[in-house]
């Protein structure tokens, strides 16, 4: 696999690099859940959807205003005439259009009204200003739902590019960093972890993306009560844990992908964020440690140096270097004998 190419389930930013292909009638499931569609839209759609929703609602009604006064005979009537318009002073589609947009954003300048002889003309204004407000509540709602989602605060959430697999507490563990780029607090934060990799069943069946739990936890709790200095969750590597056959020799040859998933919540608004990347075999450094990055201030205090945020160094424990060495000479004996 060392050659091969290295494919990527979710990117290092936490998106998705899987793509939906040929499935039939997907517009109509989409428009099935036209909310979700409307709030998942760029900006740039949604702002699109906006302006036309108010130009195209303003100018429908308009036509219809107009279709109304001219089946009753309004235009090209002279002033003195004795002839009652649907709506006064609209001989013109312009004169339509401002209607419509005065009525719809209720300016009522007072120029341009609907007579009480056109029952016709009364309906559609009622229908116009029902309809439009629902479009509006709809189209604004989904302005305000789009703008608190919790997917931006998500992006403030920085994980260590690199996981390293060194000894924690006499135990060997794969370890991954994790920091909040805000002050504000994010609490009750759980970090968890899925193991994707090729996997052949008793059957003989391959099941190209397997899945398996992979558990992190703080010290000895998995639920951290808070997020406000970077952290380092831990994984052991025991007799539990789908990785418990990586070696740093194997790491060459392995063929996996580690997608780890924090959920938080945001103590300004309590609502629940959730922020992910992968970890490749590329992406583990056997026998390495996170260099520290608190520091005590000289006034007090605690500062927090991101520089160091994402430097590793070597671990003290030379076992492990060792057992690294010792395995590349058996490997290396077994090759001879074959």
């Amino acid at each position: 696999m060392s050659g091969a190419v290295r494919r990527r389930l979710v990117s290092k930013d936490g998106h998705s690099s899987v793509r939906i292909d040929n499935v039939e009638g997907m517009v109509k499931l989409y428009l099935h859940d036209i909310w979700t569609t409307v709030v998942d839209m760029k900006w740039r759609y949604k702002l699109t959807l906006f302006v036309s929703t108010f130009l195209g609602t303003w100018f429908i009604f308009g036509v219809l205003f107009y279709l109304i006064a001219m089946s009753n005979g309004d235009l090209g009537q002279a002033p003195e005439s004795n002839h009652t318009p649907c709506v006064m002073n609209v001989a013109t589609l312009t004169g339509a259009y401002l209607f419509s947009l005065e009525s719809q954003t209720t300016i009522g300048y007072g120029f341009r009204h609907i007579s009480e002889e056109c029952p016709l003309a009364i309906f559609t204004l009622v229908a116009q200003l029902v309809f439009t407000g629902l479009a509006e509540i709809f189209v604004t709602a989904a302005f305000l739902a789009k703008l608190a989602r919790p997917k931006k605060r998500a992006e403030t959430i920085l994980f260590s590019q690199l996981a390293v697999v060194c000894r924690h507490q006499g135990k060997l563990c794969l370890m991954v960093r994790v920091a909040n780029m805000r002050k504000s607090l994010l609490i009750q934060c759980q970090l968890s972890g899925k193991l994707f990799s090729p996997y052949v069943t008793e059957e003989g069946e391959k099941i190209l993306l397997h899945q398996e739990p992979v558990d992190f936890q703080l010290d000895s709790s998995q639920e951290c009560p808070f997020l406000l200095l970077p952290l380092t969750f831990y994984h052991m590597l025991d007799e539990s844990s789908p990785l418990v056959s990586l070696t740093a020799e194997s790491l060459k040859t392995r063929d996996f992908e580690l997608v780890v998933t924090l959920n938080a919540t945001m103590e300004s608004t309590a609502s629940t964020c959730q922020s992910r990347t992968s970890y490749l075999p590329q992406d583990v450094r056997w026998g390495y440690e996170f260099i520290p990055l608190l520091f005590s201030a000289p006034g007090g205090g605690y500062i927090t140096d991101f520089d160091y945020f994402d430097k590793i160094q070597e671990s003290s424990d030379s076992s492990l270097l060792q057992k690294s060495v010792t395995e590349k000479l058996q490997l290396e004996e077994e090759y001879r004998k074959e």
